[in-house]
């Protein structure tokens, strides 16, 4: 334990009562830090209004020490172009490395620059506080949970975890080797009021085996998943390999597997891999004039006219952007689509509209997916084994209902200021 120094206190400015948009200050010997600062999923678009009201991300304030990033996803993050750009950040290496990577593509991209980097089990200090990142298994790659000590006082923020994806055995070692002396954890909830308690999530592998089913049929097949779930990416590959088909990952899905820097992951020169360029990407790349995009792909590359003569036997991953390349090789005929990522989105939006547009084609389309998050069966065996003095429910809509399933459950409200 560390030595008592003073005080150490948090707060939750959004995640009580909300998944998403997730922001947490603490407070130690008059040093402060932040634990994500994310972008809200209901809000239409990224806006100062939207930043929580923390001294130091408008105007300078040096007791501000720094901002620590859980993981990639902007729930978790979306908010850091707006804040001062003298904060610190720190994050995972390849996090930063895949936010990179995705400005060219993406709107409201943002390029870390990263002070300190976050590594499994490495303890970095930030002023008053020792944080110890423990990388956990979820739906973006080089997601931590982090041990917080400060003031002789022990925080544990589970950031977004889950156990049945490609990585669940850094959930068994967490929950087999657990960091003792907890004083207050806070818990993400996400499946509380969507899953029943005894249910669980199909695993990853449950998941490729029902599309390797589902790539047996014939017919050209359009996938719909996120090219930075890199679980999903190497269950779609690896369910292509089984079934002799080729996967078409465009330069953007590319470029997130390289950023990984993980050489174990699909690359140029794989078997039943090609790189194919949309026509919106071709001329995002012209008017960008980066063209340097190009160049690890080309001995990898599949051309429109290719494809058509091989449909029966590819599987593309897509974006609606794409419907003018599909209908251009005139592949609707004979194409189904598997929609990989969380349904709510084909409920308004683009995934809507997607969905709509399939229907009128006549194109099937089946859900195969599975949570980036924990079941609650998973978050009560990890709670069990951390044993926390407290347990703070936050990244959930049911925080109410957590009393049901876990001890010393101590409900927050966004902005209250409580001791750790």
């Amino acid at each position: 334990m560390m030595e008592t120094t003073g005080s150490f206190r948090g707060r939750i400015h959004r995640g009580t009562q909300q998944i998403g948009g997730t922001c947490i200050e603490l407070d130690a010997a008059g040093e402060r830090i932040l634990l994500d600062l994310g972008l809200p999923l209901d809000a239409d678009d990224v806006s100062d209004d939207l930043l929580p009201d923390v001294s130091g991300l408008r105007i300078e304030d040096p007791t501000l020490s720094a901002i620590v990033i859980s993981h990639g996803h902007g729930d978790h993050w979306g908010l850091l172009p707006l804040c001062k750009p003298n904060v610190s950040l720190a994050m995972g290496a390849a996090t930063a490395r895949i936010m990179g990577a995705a400005a060219p593509f993406v709107p409201n991209f943002f390029v870390p620059n990263v002070a300190f980097e976050l590594s499994d089990r490495k303890t970095i200090q930030i002023g008053s506080f020792s944080i110890t990142p423990y990388l956990v298994d979820h739906s973006a790659y080089d997601a931590y949970a982090l041990l917080i000590e400060a003031a002789g006082r022990r925080l544990l923020y589970s950031g977004d975890i889950r156990a049945h994806g490609r990585k669940g055995a850094l959930f068994e070692r967490l929950v087999n080797n657990p960091p003792q002396d907890i004083n207050t954890m806070l818990m993400e909830g996400s499946s509380l009021g969507r899953l029943d308690e005894h249910a669980q999530f199909p695993t990853e592998a449950e998941i490729e085996a029902r599309l390797a089913e589902n790539f047996k049929l014939p017919g050209f097949v359009m996938i719909s998943a996120s090219a930075q779930n890199i679980d999903r990416i190497v269950s779609i590959y690896r369910a292509c390999k089984r079934n002799g088909r080729t996967l078409l990952l465009d330069i953007y899905a590319m470029e997130m597997l390289r950023a990984t820097g993980n050489a174990n992951l699909p690359n140029v020169g794989w078997p039943n891999l090609s790189v194919y360029v949309p026509e919106y990407q071709r001329r995002q790349i012209a008017k960008s004039k980066r063209f340097d995009l190009l160049e690890p792909y080309k001995s990898a590359r599949i051309y429109r006219e290719h494809i058509t003569e091989v449909a029966d036997r590819t599987v593309m991953l897509f974006r609606p952007a794409m419907a003018r390349d599909v209908e251009a090789a005139n592949l609707w005929g004979n194409a189904r689509a598997i929609w990989s990522q969380w349904d709510g989105y084909l409920r308004e939006g683009p995934g809507a509209k997607l969905k709509a547009d399939l229907a009128t084609r006549g194109v099937p389309l089946e859900i195969i997916h599975t949570s980036g998050h924990a079941s609650i069966f998973d978050l009560k065996r990890f709670a069990k084994a951390l044993r926390p003095d407290r347990l703070i429910p936050i990244h959930t809509f049911d925080g109410d209902s957590f009393s049901k399933y876990f001890s010393n459950v101590t409900r927050r409200s966004d902005g209250e200021w409580w001791d750790v």
